[in-house]
């Protein structure tokens, strides 16, 4: 990625969003990071699960393929699933922060970068109206920007209402479709079924005032993607050339 500009609407006045989804375009990915203001939309679609940093961080993600580079929901006509993740639908942008006069982080600002293969001036969707303001693809990409800034700073509090309700557990994912061919995918967590059916009155009613409750069963519901995933994943593997 090349280094960030701010997106301006005078200097950027012709510049154009290749909305289309396509591995030339960034999207043959296997995992997507996500946030707790997208889980309601996300679970329909994909696996949620949570890996941990060598800091002891947690961060959610969507599975989206088995494999390195994979995303068994990118064919050759685009991305098929009715939500796309907010950190691929956002493209080329993202939120800065403007120090102010004492050198902290001010008001944000709309970044992108200038080089990355949605941006054009000759196709694509207007991000600027001909005499000025935002167009229709700008203020769709500003929604997703918002989604993404607030729920970063949710996940933090999410995955520490989490934790403090032991919650967490490690899941180790496994499939096999013959005998030569199987999927390993160590490392991850999940939210455990057991403990959350075994939370007493109290810890249920501090997760719900939180907004978090609600939140732990989308990603509980969310883990039958996967057998969404083995399926896709089949065809894939019929229709491959011997």
């Amino acid at each position: 990625m090349s280094q960030p500009v701010l997106l301006d609407n005078v200097k950027h006045h012709d510049l154009r969003l290749i909305s289309r989804h396509g591995a030339d375009l960034g999207d043959n990915v296997n995992l997507a990071l996500v946030v707790p203001t997208e889980f309601a939309e996300v679970q329909r679609e994909y696996p949620i699960l949570f890996r941990q940093s060598e800091g002891g961080t947690f961060q959610a993600f969507a599975l989206l393929g088995l494999e390195t580079d994979e995303n068994l929901y990118l064919d050759e006509t685009g991305w098929q699933a009715r939500y796309i993740p907010a950190i691929q639908a956002r493209g080329p942008f993202r939120i800065g922060l403007r120090e102010n006069e004492t050198g902290e982080a001010g008001e944000p600002m709309i970044m992108m970068d200038p080089d990355h293969p949605r941006l054009s001036r000759s196709e694509g969707e207007p991000l600027f109206r001909p005499h000025g303001g935002h167009a229709p693809a700008l203020e769709r990409i500003l929604q997703t920007l918002r989604t993404l800034h607030i729920g970063n700073e949710a996940s933090r509090h999410m995955f520490a209402a989490f934790e403090a309700a032991g919650l967490l557990a490690p899941v180790n994912i496994e499939i096999r479709f013959d005998e030569t061919t199987q999927y390993k995918l160590p490392g991850f967590f999940s939210i455990s079924r057991e403990a959350l059916a075994g939370l007493d009155g109290d810890a249920l009613q501090k997760l719900n005032a939180a907004g978090f409750l609600g939140l732990a069963f989308h990603v509980v519901a969310s883990m039958g993607n996967i057998s969404r995933l083995i399926d896709m994943k089949n065809r894939r593997r019929t229709l491959a050339p011997a």
